[in-house]
């Protein structure tokens, strides 16, 4: 029996915590307790720890099993836990060698099977433990894609609790190794859509020219089919190309988001983002009891677009202007200050009969 340390990640915002997961296996009555503000899908990664282990061949003997998410005061959220609590467990157990685990980053949720399972913000842990010298990190084998984007850091893929556990002891298995000297080529991807696509409305593409070359914002302001639509979802096929820095910046916000695809996870192409005029002030800035990134923050890089802006709350759209002076979202919330990127170009259409009703005083709805 005894005491051993992981090194896991939290998500915070659009930021990194680095997590300390420390296990303890002593005496006393058998319960597994698991501690450090937790959130509730953290809470119950005791139960899937405990029934992976045992259908993967462990048997936890009835021992005080403590487990405590260090710093204690940083919210604990996601299921990227489940993978780093297994092996501090049988680590402390003495049942592994802890030392192929030094200076390793460890993430990833377990299934009741044993499997590995992709997790949420992969991208964004990976970079923040190059950052922090970290030697390697050991991610499920569906983030590889995503995780191997970075480039100088020794990345291991796994499908299993048991492949982790015959590395550790190290034996050789059928897990998936990226060196730190891989590369990944940066291709840009072709637009769906092409700006040359619009026939005529030559003085609304020539705005369109303009505003793209000063970066400034956009307002159309015309009849139903008049083209607005078509033009704005046109726009970011003229605006510059994305350097490997900048996809890796969205690409990291999207990756948080939950929203990148497992087999091309590089964002090569201009976030555009088509806001409902129904959306939420939260929804539209980012929000929720942890903060988490808007429609602005999605839109950073590219093209946020609101049809029928008259139809929009009053609420939502005051809640633009920070973004559009700053170039960022600041939230504040008993936990602290979350800070997110917005730097869009804001284009935005409205029919002429609603102008002309607004200009005269007329409420949209007579």
């Amino acid at each position: 029996m005894g005491f051993y340390t992981i090194l896991s990640a939290s998500i915070q915002g659009i930021k990194v915590e680095m997590i300390q997961v420390e296990v303890d296996v002593g005496n006393g009555l058998p319960v597994f307790h698991m501690v450090g503000f937790l959130a509730s899908e953290v809470k119950e990664a005791a139960e899937r720890v405990r029934t992976a282990l045992k259908n993967t061949g462990f048997m936890i003997p009835a021992r005080k099993v403590v487990v405590n998410l260090s710093p204690a005061n940083v919210r604990k959220r996601g299921t990227a836990f489940d993978l780093p609590i297994a092996l501090g467990v049988l680590m402390a157990l003495q049942i592994l060698p802890g030392n192929r685990l030094k200076n390793a980053l460890v993430v990833g949720e377990l299934g009741l099977d044993g499997s590995v399972r992709r997790t949420e913000g992969i991208l964004a842990i990976v970079a923040e433990a190059k950052e922090r010298g970290i030697r390697f990190c050991i991610v499920p084998e569906e983030n590889m894609k995503e995780a191997v984007l970075i480039q100088g850091i020794h990345i291991l893929g796994v499908k299993t609790l048991a492949e982790v556990c015959e590395w550790a002891k190290g034996h050789n298995c059928a897990v998936t190794e990226a060196d730190f000297t891989s590369d990944f080529v940066h291709e840009v991807q072709k637009a769906d859509i092409d700006y040359s696509d619009i026939q005529g409305q030559e003085i609304m593409k020539r705005a369109a020219l303009v505003a793209v070359a000063g970066n400034h914002n956009l307002l159309f302001i015309g009849p139903p089919g008049a083209g607005k639509t078509m033009v704005a979802k046109r726009i970011p096929t003229i605006l510059p190309g994305l350097t490997r820095e900048e996809s890796l910046e969205i690409t990291r916000i999207y990756s948080i988001a939950g929203q990148i695809e497992g087999e091309n996870p590089l964002i090569t192409k201009r976030p555009f983002r088509e806001v409902h005029h129904s959306v939420t002030r939260a929804a539209l800035i980012g929000g929720g009891m942890i903060p988490s990134p808007g429609e602005v923050t999605l839109a950073h890089g590219g093209v946020l677009f609101l049809d029928e802006l008259p139809e929009f709350s009053r609420t939502a759209l005051e809640a633009l202007r920070q973004p559009l002076e700053e170039k960022c979202v600041h939230i504040a919330r008993n936990q602290g200050i979350y800070s997110f990127p917005a730097d869009f170009m804001l284009v935005a259409a409205m029919n002429k009969e609603t102008s002309i009703l607004i200009q005269t005083g007329m409420s949209v709805a007579a």
